[in-house]
């Protein structure tokens, strides 16, 4: 399997690396999870490829090889990385059809690419609206302070937030962690917040969203609230229990590691080639 990493130009001109996988004959793009580098969907991506897809990997400004030097100096807010770095990835396929799969993030922001129209199909997961109030009680306890207090707070003293110190991926800009905050607090999350509901209405694809009942930072709740978001698409929430598999843990980020390779690579890779 070919595997050529590439750098791609954001309509600001900043540069996004990117790594492409195979040369199927069907586009696949992977959108990240908030401070997830590229490298960790690298395994998905080569099986994605080895099924016949053609497939575009890429870091938002500030994380991996889209990050140069100092976190602290990045001026992005959170609507750069799909606004500019996700439309220069799509942009990198053509005017085609593209299939999607987004993480978390990935799976919240593809009503902000250039034309939801091309999407053919999206599997999103542990994507949610991430209003704080779609969390159960226990979950209340922290989203509160977390979105309220603690990331705006500590992104501001100083001048990033530290992520990776906290085994939430890498370290975010400050401006990224700022709006993640302030959207976290709006009701209708970022479509409200960014006023895109007709954008975000735009999207008529077939959508699966895996929500996995160990995922604390995506309860069934908010992945359903991410749901009436997008008001338009074909949804269906594929609900998933460890105990399904005979796994103790999934969890946010278990999704996309190798051990899946035989069961939930292997469905949704299905259920990608049948929409």
């Amino acid at each position: 399997m070919e595997l050529v990493e590439i750098t791609l130009r954001a309509a600001d001109g900043h540069g996004i690396g990117a790594t492409v996988f195979g040369e199927g004959d069907r586009a696949a793009l992977i959108m990240p999870a908030t401070g997830v580098p590229q490298s960790y969907y690298a395994k998905y991506a080569a099986y994605l490829a080895d099924r016949g897809f053609r497939v575009l990997t890429f870091d938002y400004r500030g994380i991996g090889r889209s990050r140069d030097g100092d976190v602290r100096r990045y001026r992005a807010r959170m609507r750069d990385w799909a606004l500019l770095d996700a439309a220069a990835a799509a942009g990198f396929f053509g005017g085609g059809e593209l299939r999607v799969v987004g993480h978390s993030f990935g799976g919240q922001a593809l009503g902000l690419l250039p034309v939801p129209e091309r999407i053919r199909a999206a599997l999103v997961v542990g994507s949610q609206s991430g209003y704080w109030r779609h969390w159960p009680a226990l979950g209340k306890l922290w989203m509160w302070p977390a979105t309220h207090i603690g990331l705006p707070l500590v992104a501001k003293l100083l001048g990033y937030f530290p992520g990776s110190r906290l085994g939430f991926g890498e370290d975010l800009p400050p401006g990224v962690a700022v709006e993640w905050a302030s959207w976290c607090r709006h009701p209708q999350y970022l479509v409200g917040a960014l006023g895109v509901a007709d954008a975000y209405a735009r999207l008529r694809a077939p959508v699966r969203a895996y929500a996995i009942s160990d995922d604390p930072f995506a309860p069934l709740t908010a992945v359903e609230a991410l749901r009436a978001l997008y008001p338009n698409a074909r949804w269906e929430t594929r609900k998933l229990a460890p105990r399904e598999l005979g796994v103790k843990s999934i969890g946010h980020f278990g999704f996309f590691r190798e051990r899946f390779r035989d069961s939930l690579w292997r469905e949704s890779v299905d259920w990608l080639e049948s929409v």
